[in-house]
């Protein structure tokens, strides 16, 4: 990979903005991070956004999904009570990963965001070079991001990719979450991969949470890190309000 593509790319046209979605502590009832999701103009989903991306333009993008995400968050106060920035990223369109930073850092320091409240993540469900992607998470970790793997389970990095690195954060793919409270086998399966992630010393997160029933059993796993529908949706450049389960909730209440 050359940085011949990031300067000889196409510029990325389409107007782009970011849902933010909280990612919460079930313990403290606090926000954890916000995830920034792609949005285009006047309400296009990120499927429509994601569908104008190619080889050559996808540099750009990558770039301006972070500048964007970074000037949004700091216009929304988000890391006023702690919480970070979530950002997901194209490993293959970062070339080299302390040159293709520069935009990144100069977003933050245009807006004073702090650096350390920055959690850059990426999907396994992208076909990387292993080789790449630890370069670019090492590089990351050694300026003071942190660093954080999507979709877990679904996709092709996996156990091989934990064995040479570990992230700060893994976040389990929603298909093994989904119907968790009645599925004995996936139970199983989460439970394992908790017990591994923490003699890691690796932070858990679980997505896709769309039913208290799910809520519950993940709870009774000692997950404590939680992200869905159930407690709030993406909002369009806004910080929504969450909606606390609480431990002794009838299943019809939420505060």
């Amino acid at each position: 990979m050359s940085c011949v593509a990031c300067r000889d790319g196409a510029g990325f046209d389409l107007p782009i903005t970011m849902a933010f979605q909280p990612i919460i502590d079930i313990r403290t009832e606090t926000v954890f991070a916000y995830e920034a999701l792609v949005r285009g103009q006047g309400g296009a989903g990120a499927a429509d956004v994601l569908a104008q991306v190619s080889a050559d333009n996808r540099y750009a993008f990558d770039q301006q999904c972070r500048t964007t995400a970074i000037d949004l968050a700091s216009s929304l106060a988000l890391a006023a009570n702690g919480a970070n920035l979530s950002i997901n990223f194209l490993p293959n369109a970062v070339y080299e990963p302390r040159a293709c930073i520069r935009a990144t850092l100069a977003a933050a320091m245009r807006t004073g965001f702090p650096l350390d409240r920055i959690i850059f993540e990426f999907t396994e469900e992208e076909a990387i070079d292993a080789d790449h992607i630890l370069n670019i998470l090492r590089s990351y970790r050694a300026m003071g991001f942190k660093t954080a793997i999507d979709d877990f389970g679904a996709g092709y990095a996996g156990l091989g990719l934990l064995s040479r690195f570990q992230p700060d954060i893994v976040k389990l793919d929603m298909a093994l979450i989904r119907g968790i409270d009645t599925d004995r086998i996936k139970r199983t399966i989460i439970r394992n991969t908790l017990n591994m992630l923490r003699d890691l010393d690796i932070e858990p997160v679980c997505e896709g949470i769309e039913t208290i029933g799910e809520h519950d059993a993940l709870s009774d796993l000692g997950v404590f890190l939680m992200q869905g529908y159930l407690f709030a949706k993406p909002a369009v450049e806004a910080l929504p309000d969450v909606a606390w389960i609480r431990p002794d909730h009838p299943a019809s209440l939420r505060a």
